[in-house]
């Protein structure tokens, strides 16, 4: 068993000040720790799939030597497989996973971690991840994180550290709250404004005259929005999503964070907003007054052949409102992404959802720079600002 101050201050003396997850009893001191440590950087996540998305926002924005950790009861595997996959595998964005065991063999434990237990170091090597068990002694804590830091540095992918019971002493947890976390007196509301619908290609125009390449980066979902911006116009600031569907708020959330200095902006569609509802609270309430949400909202699943979602019964600007933002814009007309970019005195991050038409060009091209080139090009463009 050793310390959590151990295990925190070497992974520190490592680059690692970042931490996002989901709570486990067998995390307790760790995470207690981490919260009460308040040059350290902890996010609390909806889920475990927007936890990785997250610190994947870290990493791509990453100066030199920084890194970050999702922590995660090994149940929340099967929400992070999604990212995991075609996120941090295909871009090669690098972070420690922290992954409880529960279910162990021959550890007792709750009939919910009967088949999870046995399958997870299955389910790591499935998904192409290496991983050891979380060090039990102080000092095996150098070498674990020594090995974990060198498979990242050379491949660009996550390493796992697979927790067991009692690993970690005890910490009590000494303060209430979170930290970074804004406390709203006044609940704004949302803005609507009424207009003529528009094309995708219309609104992805717009907020290119807004995103000004040497402050701005633009993060675009998955499916024919990032294909389309990257079809107007394949700039060194943007990234475009390719699987990992909803992950483009938290990943935006994490680089916006992390990256102060930066404008970040998050191209979303209907269908991956309603995967990820979870991360509107999030946003709310740790999202800085440099990250933009933009929803583009067609109301259909438009490059799997224009299955309809069920976002025309939703209004996601009070959704936004209710969770924290602190803009909500809402409606048909173009000039609404106008406005989400030209408002003043904003404490916070900021919302705007576009009603826009069907429709995308029949000879609309899939990028020929890959993931992992439109990754190490950002990342290049960002170190020469």
């Amino acid at each position: 068993m050793i310390e959590a101050a151990q295990f925190v201050e070497a992974a520190r003396e490592r680059g690692f000040d970042w931490y996002a997850g989901v709570p486990c009893s067998f995390l307790t001191p760790f995470i207690n720790y981490v919260l009460q440590d308040e040059t350290l950087h902890y996010v609390s996540a909806a889920n475990e799939g927007d936890a990785v998305a997250l610190i994947a926002g870290v990493a791509l924005g990453a100066q030199t030597g920084r890194r970050g950790i999702a922590m995660m009861q090994n149940s929340g595997l099967g929400n992070a497989v999604s990212p995991l996959t075609s996120l941090t595998w295909t871009f090669r964005l690098p972070q420690l996973l922290i992954v409880t065991w529960r279910g162990q063999p021959g550890v007792a434990d709750e009939p919910q971690h009967a088949l999870m237990g046995p399958v997870t170091p299955a389910m790591l090597d499935t998904m192409e991840i290496p991983w050891e068990l979380f060090p039990t002694e102080a000092d095996a804590i150098g070498p674990a994180l020594d090995r974990a830091t060198e498979h990242m540095d050379r491949t660009g992918r996550p390493y796992a550290l697979v927790m067991q019971k009692g690993s970690v002493a005890p910490y009590a947890l000494k303060k209430t709250g979170l930290v970074g976390v804004r406390e709203r007196a006044v609940r704004v509301e949302p803005q609507r404004f009424a207009g003529e619908r528009v094309t995708r290609h219309d609104a992805l125009q717009r907020v290119i005259a807004h995103t000004p390449k040497g402050s701005t980066v633009v993060l675009a979902s998955t499916g024919f929005c990032g294909r389309e911006l990257y079809a107007i116009d394949d700039r060194e600031n943007q990234l475009y999503l390719v699987g990992s569907m909803g992950c483009v708020a938290p990943m935006a959330l994490g680089l916006a964070l992390s990256r102060p200095d930066l404008r970040v902006v998050a191209l979303d569609g209907d269908g991956a907003a309603l995967m990820r509802m979870g991360v509107f609270a999030t946003l709310g309430a740790y999202g800085p007054a440099n990250l933009m949400h933009l929803l583009l909202d067609n109301g259909a699943h438009e490059s799997t052949g224009g299955q309809a979602t069920v976002s025309r019964g939703v209004d996601f600007a009070a959704i936004a409102s209710a969770c924290g933002y602190a803009l909500a814009l809402d409606g048909d007309d173009i000039g609404v992404i106008d406005r989400l970019f030209d408002a003043k005195d904003v404490d916070g991050v900021r919302f705007a959802r576009l009603s826009i038409r069907t429709g995308t060009p029949g000879d609309l091209p899939r990028p020929s720079i890959t993931p992992e080139d439109v990754r190490a090009r950002l990342q290049r463009h960002l170190a020469g600002r």
